[in-house]
């Protein structure tokens, strides 16, 4: 018979081990929590209520206005605001300090991706930031491709409709 050796907190390497899966399912959970809060109502009003105040500001050229600073400064500090009460309120344990470190972490291991971290580098990353305003304005403009349009879809296997009869 095969014997598996259990995890032992006597043993360093399985403590790390231990730790290091305890911290991935809490950022599991906060990541969880965060994507429930962005197809919340209330959190895409915030979000929208800033891309059409600010949208016709953020110009498509490599030079950064002023007001850019301001505009970021305002929505990352209401943006992060009403994402921490969200987090405390259904996570009493969670802590900003706690989630930038797990963030740092996983970013040094692998390319975080998807709408969550998109959400969350708009508040961390100024560039990201600008880019959302940008996408937006392009989007009021009408400058978007409707990729829509030029869809067909064709059926690879014709079938003959006397195939599909029941055998009986």
């Amino acid at each position: 018979m095969f014997q598996i050796d259990k995890p032992s907190l006597s043993n360093p390497e399985d403590a790390k081990r231990i730790s290091r899966s305890e911290e991935d399912r809490s950022f599991d959970e906060v990541i969880g929590h965060i994507e429930d809060l962005l197809l919340e109502e209330d959190f895409q009003a915030l979000q929208n209520k800033f891309l059409e105040k600010y949208w016709n500001v953020f110009e498509p050229v490599e030079d950064n206005k002023l007001i850019y600073t301001d505009i970021f400064n305002e929505y990352n500090k209401d943006v992060e605001a009403y994402i921490v009460d969200y987090l405390k309120k259904v996570m009493p344990q969670f802590t900003v300090d706690t989630l930038l470190h797990q963030l740092n972490e996983k970013q040094k291991q692998t390319e975080l991706e998807g709408e969550v971290f998109e959400v969350l580098s708009t508040i961390t990353d100024f560039l990201a930031f600008k880019e959302m305003f940008l996408d937006y304005r392009a989007m009021k403009e009408g400058k978007v491709a409707d990729l829509s349009c030029g869809i067909s879809i064709t059926s690879l296997k014709s079938y003959n409709t006397e195939d599909c009869k029941d055998p009986r």
